[in-house]
């Protein structure tokens, strides 16, 4: 069985950009409390209606391939290898087009969390662009995830139990499991947008894969588990 694990990383478009209109509908629930006003300015990257995507990285879980899609801004012009990772510079929509090129043949995708961020943010900002998907991401939820059953395998979803025990980070998760944590080696979620200002577009690519090669890890130990 082919099987493909990702990860994307995201970012917002800045608070000035927006229109009023926009402003004030992002922080019609925040009233004059500063806090909320302040978080809601610092989550744009959240959601694909006010950020786009600027990485993804896959793995072939049979070949061993894999391959970062990024944004440098133009930055870098020709493709890399780097620890037998291929990485690949263009725009948000060339970063998709890939990305479907890559899943297109595969049975499964792996994620962890991606069906409550990955996959939604994907399909939003592939309508942006005009592009159609070449792989159900968002397929049914509660169909058998065991090993090879279900299109999508969540990771995130599996080790709660869809919300019957406590969901935990995957960087916990992984420190718990002794696998090495994407997070070692200094940058994290919060920090990317901050790198990409900066122009550091090399450090959140090999960061994105990490995140994948550890959520590889972790499958390959829930696959350990299961009783078929």
């Amino acid at each position: 069985m082919n099987r493909v694990v990702f990860d994307i990383e995201c970012v917002g478009v800045s608070w000035d950009s927006l229109p009023e209109k926009s402003q004030k509908s992002l922080l019609r629930n925040c009233g004059k409390d500063e806090f909320c006003i302040q978080k809601e300015k610092e989550s744009l990257a959240l959601w694909p209606v006010t950020g786009k995507i600027i990485t993804i990285a896959v793995l072939d879980t049979k070949t061993g391939e894999a391959q970062v899609f990024f944004d440098s801004k133009g930055k870098v012009k020709e493709d890399f290898l780097l620890d037998g990772v291929l990485y690949k510079s263009g725009d948000e929509k060339q970063i998709l087009e890939w990305f479907f090129e890559f899943v297109k043949y595969v049975d499964q995708i792996v994620t962890f969390s991606g069906r409550r961020f990955d996959c939604p943010y994907i399909i939003f900002r592939s309508m942006v662009h005009g592009l159609r998907p070449s792989f159900d991401l968002m397929p049914n939820r509660y169909g058998n995830n065991r090993k090879g059953y279900n299109p999508h395998l969540d990771l995130a979803d599996q080790l709660s139990y869809f919300g019957g025990t406590r969901r935990f980070s995957l960087h916990l998760i992984c420190e718990a499991l002794n696998i090495t944590s994407p997070k070692e080696e200094g940058i994290d979620g919060s920090q990317v947008e901050d790198f990409y200002n900066r122009g550091e577009y090399k450090k959140i690519a090999r960061y994105c894969m990490r995140d994948v090669h550890a959520t590889h890890e972790l499958m390959k130990k829930w696959d350990g588990v299961q009783v078929n």
